[in-house]
């Protein structure tokens, strides 16, 4: 593929550094909010044991998903993986199911930024602070992929530096007692009790990293995807891993960490135990912490527009989100598209506030189930593929294969059947979702016979 250019008009700009800024954007939000929620069904020594298990599974995804990305590097990502290896409704499922995990995190994470600005603004609707962040940075992302990609770096390193400053200002009020009081599920000892909390707060383990594997939807705006992708996403995850790891234990351990689970801002919250209302650092966090969630938000826009034009280049989508702005070679009518479904999720409260959580929890859990099903699809397609197409140019590897795509396919299939079994409400709706599409799909089968199979995937090798 050439460095200047892509098919179908997108520009291929972006360097290893900036696909790094995006694989570590597109997740850090998830080190600033989020997460808290799997401490108030698991406590904090029983997320921790749900953490670790979430973080060997993407370890080993992340590994075999590069083999694919570096093979297929295609805007569609995980769609032309399993459109490659099953075909049509293999192409669909894994392509919606991408579509529900990127379109419906951002609402989470605008609602996020505005829970922040709120704190420093009391009087401010975190609901119309959400829709205006929507706005600003729909705007930024048409404008062109270097400029987003660039931005996407300097907040993704300004999030980092301001992960590492909470943990250095809360470290001398931290207290191993206070981080493992109540640890278990409530309980001060592990016991069989302690095993429900721990499974039903898998999607919230999941949000540490969940939309790492967006980097794949940059494929064809990378300068060489082949060797780039693979060092972004494996320095990527190690970063994730260290954080999300640091972020938990210092927060947890400066009070009564109950009281930061079911909120949207628990850095905040926990730095305010230490340094008090009124102190310039709380003031620092709130405003640089938005820099974390920006980054993702930012950089998850990117991936669900990609992931939008692809569908639609390939027919599955409407033919007329394919367009690629004539002046900035970006895929303006997708971006905007996926920004409308997300800010009407911000105001859906009615519709996606049940089962007893949040809206922002319900939200987070729809695209988690998105997620899971796209993972467990990947690795399937990973083996099709080494079966089918053995001399398909990899010029990445997994290791120790096939241990580690099993390992990454039966973690995300026991984390659907959980996420599942503990939220069958919001399980009936993505089911309900991936259904309609379905039928759509159906329907318009006319647009894909312009677009065959042999022709997507020739355009990957």
């Amino acid at each position: 593929m050439s460095t200047q250019s892509a098919p179908h008009g997108l520009s291929a700009t972006l360097g290893t550094w900036q696909l790094w800024g995006i694989a570590v954007g597109l997740v850090i939000s998830g080190e600033y909010f989020g997460w808290s929620f799997g401490w108030a069904s698991a406590g904090t020594l029983g997320f921790m044991v749900t953490t670790v298990m979430v973080a060997i599974m993407y370890g080993t995804f992340i590994f075999s998903f590069t083999e694919l990305t570096a093979s297929i590097p295609h805007a569609g990502g995980p769609f032309a993986y399993s459109y490659h290896a099953f075909g049509p409704l293999g192409g669909y499922l894994a392509g919606m199911a991408t579509l529900i995990e990127f379109v419906f995190a951002p609402p989470a994470i605008a609602l996020a930024i505005g829970a922040y600005l709120n704190v420093q603004y009391p009087s401010l609707d975190p609901k119309i602070a959400a829709t205006c962040a929507y706005v600003v940075f729909m705007g930024l992302n048409i404008v062109g992929v270097t400029i987003a990609a660039t931005f996407e770096l300097f907040v993704t390193l300004l999030a980092i530096f301001e992960l590492l400053v909470f943990m250095g200002v809360v470290a001398p009020g931290f207290e191993m007692a206070n981080f493992t009081k109540g640890g278990w599920s409530g309980a001060d000892e592990f016991s069989v009790a302690a095993l429900p909390g721990i499974f039903a707060a898998i999607p919230f383990a999941i949000w540490f990293f969940l939309a790492i594997e967006g980097v794949a939807m940059a494929a064809e705006e990378a300068k060489d995807p082949k060797r780039s992708i693979p060092i972004a996403y494996t320095c990527g995850i190690l970063t994730l891993v260290v954080l999300a790891v640091g972020v938990m234990m210092f927060a947890g351990g400066v009070g009564d960490w109950t009281k930061l689970a079911n909120i949207n801002d628990p850095l905040p919250q926990a730095m305010k135990i230490i340094v008090g209302e009124s102190s310039g650092w709380l003031h620092m966090l709130v405003w640089l912490g938005l820099f974390g969630l920006v980054a993702s938000f930012h950089g998850i826009i990117l991936g669900y527009s990609r992931q939008i034009y692809a569908q639609a280049r390939a027919g599955y989508l409407p033919p007329w989100f394919a367009q690629v702005h004539p002046r900035f070679k970006t895929p303006h009518r997708a971006i905007i598209a996926g920004g409308v479904v997300g800010i009407a999720a911000i105001f859906s409260d009615e519709l996606l506030s049940f089962g007893g959580q949040s809206l922002t929890a319900n939200i987070v859990t729809i695209s988690v189930l998105g997620a899971l099903t796209m993972y467990a699809m990947s690795m399937v397609a990973l083996f099709k593929l080494r079966a089918t197409e053995p001399n398909l140019e990899r010029p990445y590897k997994v290791p120790f294969y096939p241990v580690f795509p099993t390992i990454a396919l039966a973690g995300a299939l026991v984390c659907l059947a959980t996420v599942i079994w503990f939220n069958p409400l919001l399980a009936g709706l993505y089911a309900g979702i991936l259904v309609a599409g379905y039928g759509y799909h159906l329907a318009t089968h006319h647009h894909r016979a312009a677009q065959p199979i042999a022709a997507l995937a020739s355009e990957t090798k």
